[in-house]
């Protein structure tokens, strides 16, 4: 199986893939949180359309919810986003990091249990397994990872067959059409550098608007923990700079935004963001429902 982000990394696995260049697999897995930009839905389809249907190859989209609506009823537990906080004496922090976890890695546990026949809670017999491509270049061969489950192995092919990085992958995906291929993330994931924001402002008003809404809506921590008398003892922000989003310095050039920049990569990516077996973002600072920095 492939685990489909439909990211550039990932997408190139699936287009090898159907190409033949690699070898054809199963089905292809996208997690969906609810919450990803317009582009990366309309390019999700287009994939299935004009790629993986035409080589037999089955997209499956699996989810646990919207990540969006789930942060703001106070009726639904909610795993919590790696948002930036600024406590109450003025130091800052970030709140722990669970919603990959929850929204991305366990529909797809979830998926593959279901199609070997071995559905939670039945336990996964001892040589049963499937073979988990996951798209990480040799730029980034230190988030290569095994799985964590025995049912799942993982594999790294744009580093182990065809020692390809993510540039090479941007190539290839030219060649074929799919030189438009999106950054996939949450819309409002607060791993977005500063060039994410400004192409969402700039590109996506509606969206825009959308995530400088959940912004405000979330200053006070998730609607879950304020309903239960657990109110975030701080505020907490999507940008990293832990002002409003709307008044944000977006503007701003960051020095790994210019470093990409030498590198030919465009700026109308992220460098960090989340992917479903290894996030690019940020090292976690672990932080409990009271803004308290662990």
């Amino acid at each position: 199986m492939l685990s489909l982000g439909a990211g550039v990394q990932s997408s190139t696995l699936l287009a090898l893939s159907a190409e033949g260049i690699l070898p054809k697999v199963d089905f292809a897995v996208f997690a969906d949180t609810g919450w990803e930009p317009r582009a990366v839905y309309d390019h999700l389809d287009r994939l299935e359309r004009e790629i993986a249907r035409p080589a037999g190859i089955p997209v499956l989209r699996v989810t646990a919810g919207n990540i969006r609506n789930d942060a703001l009823n106070p009726d639904h537990r909610f795993a919590s986003m790696p948002l930036y906080i600024l406590n109450e004496d003025g130091r800052p922090g970030m709140t722990r990091r669970q919603c990959t976890g929850e929204y991305k890695i366990k529909p797809i546990k979830r998926q593959v249990r279901e199609w070997l026949g071995y559905p939670y809670p039945l336990r996964v017999p001892k040589g049963i397994f499937v073979e988990q491509w996951v798209g990480i270049s040799t730029d980034e061969f230190h988030r290569a990872k095994d799985s964590d489950v025995k049912y799942m192995r993982n594999r790294h092919p744009l580093i182990t067959d065809l020692d390809w990085s993510r540039a090479d992958c941007t190539r290839y995906l030219s060649n074929i059409g799919l030189a438009d291929t999106p950054k996939s993330s949450c819309l409002g994931c607060p791993f977005h550098g500063n060039a994410q924001w400004r192409s969402i402002r700039d590109t996506s008003p509606a969206e825009w608007d959308d995530v400088v809404a959940f912004d405000e809506a979330i200053r006070k921590g998730n609607a879950r923990a304020n309903a239960s008398g657990n109110p975030l003892l701080g505020q907490a922000f999507l940008h990293r700079s832990r002002v409003p989003l709307g008044v944000a310095p977006i503007d701003h050039v960051t020095r790994s935004e210019r470093a990409a920049a030498e590198l030919d990569e465009l700026e109308n990516g992220v460098v960090n963001g989340c992917s479903p077996w290894a996030c690019r973002g940020d090292a976690d600072t672990a932080q409990d429902d009271f803004g308290l920095t662990a």
